[in-house]
C-alpha cells in the first residue's frame, strides 16, 4: 500500500547543499502533489527520473531501481496531454511507479505555468524554429526540467534522469537545463550507457524485461511511430514517418497519424467560426465566440478551449522536415491548434501597436531567440538577456484582434487597440490631415542619393540588371 502526502517544503533536512536550498527557497515556495510508497534507503543514493509511465521510462525505473541501486522518486509532468486526462489514468501510472521501483511518485500539474511563463511569451516573441515549426516539444522541456531540479532538491537527490535518446534532441534540452539550473547535480542518461544500450537492443527486449521484473504491460503499440504531447501539440516521428515521402496525413493509413489535436480538412464544418481574441501586453486574457456568445476571460482555459475549436476546423496541421540540433534532419508531423491561431492573432494585433524598427529589431532577435529555445538554452545568460527585450517589446500590444477559422486556414478579420500607431486622418487618401506630402520630394531625393552615386560610378556597365 502507499499513501498520497502533499506537502509544502520545509527549511532543511533534505541533504542538500546550502546554496542549492537557498536557491529553491528563494525563488519557489511550491506545494507539491507527492505519493509516498515506502521510505527510502538512506544508505542507497537518491535519483530524480522524468518518468511517462511508458514501457521505456517503466524499464528504465526498474533498471535504475534494481541493477543500479539507486532510490527512484519517478516524476511526471502534467502539460495537458491526454495520457492524464482522467483519476484513472493517473493511478494506473502511479501504480505502475511503485511496481517498478519508485519509492515515491510526483504528479506536477504545470499546465498554467506551461502557458503562462514558456508558450505565451514564445509565442509573444514571434518564435517560429526554421519559419514553420512552433517548437511544442522544444518549449516544454524546460518548464518539465524546472520542475524536475526543483524535485530534487525537495528529495534532497545527487542523481537526475531522463529518457531520452542518444539521437534526438531532447537530451541536449534536457541536461542543459539541469545544468543551467544546478551544475552539481549527476546526470544518469542509459540511452548513452553502453552496457544498457547491449542488454535492450530494441522493442522486443524491452518488453522481456518488463514482464521479468514485472511491470504490466497493458498492450504494444498500435503504430511504429512515436508520439509526444502536450497542450500546445503533439508531434509524431519514426516508424513510417521516416521516409519523407510517406504521407503522415494520409486517410488510409491505419488510425491516421495526424489526427488527435485537429479534424481532417475533409471533415471539417462547411460553416466558418468567428473568434475575438483578447491581449494584453502580448498575452491572451480573453475570448469571445462570435458565433456562439462563448466568453472565456482566462489565459489557461481559453488555450484550451482554442484548442478545441481551432481543431474542429483543422487547424494546425504541419509535415516537415527539420535540422535537429545534433546535426541530422528529421521528419515530423505536428498538429498546434490554439498555437497557430494565438500566433496568428498576436501577430496581427502587433502589425497596428508595435513600432516598426522595434518590430524588425524583434524579429532579427528572435531568430536567435528561436533558436536557444530549440537548442535547450532557456536558462542561459543570453536567453535572460533576450526575455527581457522581449517583455520591453510587448508593452503596447494591449487590444482585440478577429479572426476566422474554415477549413484549416486562419483568417485575420480586424483588430483595434487603445495603443493604436495607426492615424487614420493620415492614411487616408480622401483626408488631407496632417500630412504635407510636398516634404517627399526630399525624402525620395536623399533616398536616392547612393543611388545616383552607383550609377555614376557604373555607367560603363552597360544597363544589366
Amino acid at each position: 500500500m502507499f499513501r498520497a502526502v502533499a506537502f509544502r517544503a520545509a527549511s532543511a533536512g533534505f541533504g542538500v547543499s546550502k546554496s542549492r536550498e537557498t536557491r529553491f527557497f528563494s525563488s519557489v515556495a511550491q506545494k507539491f502533489n507527492r505519493t509516498e510508497f515506502r521510505k527510502p534507503d538512506p544508505s542507497k543514493p537518491k535519483l530524480v527520473l522524468a518518468y511517462s509511465g511508458g514501457l521505456d521510462t517503466s524499464c528504465q525505473l526498474a533498471y535504475l531501481a534494481k541493477e543500479q541501486g539507486f532510490e527512484v522518486a519517478a516524476y511526471i509532468a502534467d502539460l495537458g496531454q491526454d495520457d492524464l486526462k482522467s483519476p484513472k489514468d493517473v493511478e494506473d501510472i502511479c501504480k505502475k511507479a511503485e511496481i517498478s521501483g519508485a519509492y515515491c511518485f510526483y504528479n506536477e500539474d504545470l499546465k498554467s505555468e506551461f502557458l503562462n511563463d514558456f508558450v505565451y511569451p514564445m509565442i509573444s516573441s514571434s518564435a517560429y524554429y526554421e519559419g514553420r515549426y512552433l517548437m511544442g516539444t522544444s518549449i516544454a522541456r524546460p518548464c518539465i526540467g524546472k520542475r524536475q531540479v526543483e524535485i530534487c532538491w525537495e528529495e534532497g537527490a545527487s542523481y537526475i534522469s531522463h529518457g531520452s535518446t542518444g539521437k534526438g534532441n531532447d537530451q541536449v534540452r534536457f541536461e542543459l537545463c539541469y545544468l543551467g539550473m544546478d551544475a552539481s547535480l549527476k546526470c544518469i542518461t542509459l540511452w548513452r550507457d553502453p552496457e544498457y544500450c547491449e542488454k535492450f537492443q530494441g522493442r522486443q527486449c524491452l518488453i522481456d524485461y518488463a514482464e521479468e521484473v514485472g511491470i504490466p504491460i497493458s498492450q504494444t503499440k498500435k503504430h511504429s511511430y512515436s508520439e509526444d504531447e502536450n497542450c500546445l501539440h503533439i508531434s509524431y516521428e519514426s516508424g513510417e514517418l521516416e521516409d519523407p515521402a510517406f504521407p503522415g496525413h494520409k486517410n488510409e493509413y491505419p488510425g491516421m497519424v495526424l489526427k488527435k489535436k485537429t479534424v481532417d480538412i475533409m471533415d471539417t464544418p462547411d460553416t466558418p467560426v468567428d473568434l475575438t481574441l483578447k491581449f494584453e501586453k502580448g498575452i491572451p486574457v480573453g475570448l469571445k465566440n462570435e458565433s456562439d456568445g462563448t466568453e472565456i476571460n482566462d489565459s489557461t482555459d481559453l488555450f484550451f478551449y482554442l484548442n478545441k475549436v481551432a481543431g474542429a476546423h483543422g487547424v494546425g496541421r504541419i509535415d516537415i522536415v527539420e535540422n535537429r540540433y545534433v546535426g541530422m534532419k528529421s521528419r515530423g508531423c505536428y498538429e498546434t491548434p490554439a498555437g497557430t491561431v494565438l500566433y496568428s492573432a498576436h501577430r496581427d494585433l502587433e502589425t497596428l501597436t508595435m513600432d516598426r524598427e522595434i518590430m524588425r529589431i524583434r524579429d532579427t532577435l528572435g531568430v536567435k531567440y528561436t533558436e536557444l529555445i530549440y537548442n535547450g538554452f532557456w536558462f542561459s545568460p543570453e536567453m535572460k538577456f533576450l526575455k527581457n527585450i522581449m517583455k520591453d517589446a510587448q508593452e503596447p500590444v494591449t487590444g482585440e484582434t478577429s479572426v476566422r477559422l474554415h477549413k484549416g486556414n486562419v483568417m485575420n478579420r480586424g483588430r483595434s487597440s487603445p495603443n493604436s500607431l495607426y492615424d487614420m486622418d493620415i492614411v487616408s487618401m480622401d483626408v488631407h490631415g496632417g500630412y504635407d506630402p510636398t516634404i517627399a520630394t526630399g525624402f525620395i531625393n536623399t533616398l536616392a542619393t547612393r543611388l545616383k552615386a552607383a550609377k555614376k560610378r557604373d555607367s560603363d556597365m552597360g544597363h544589366e540588371w
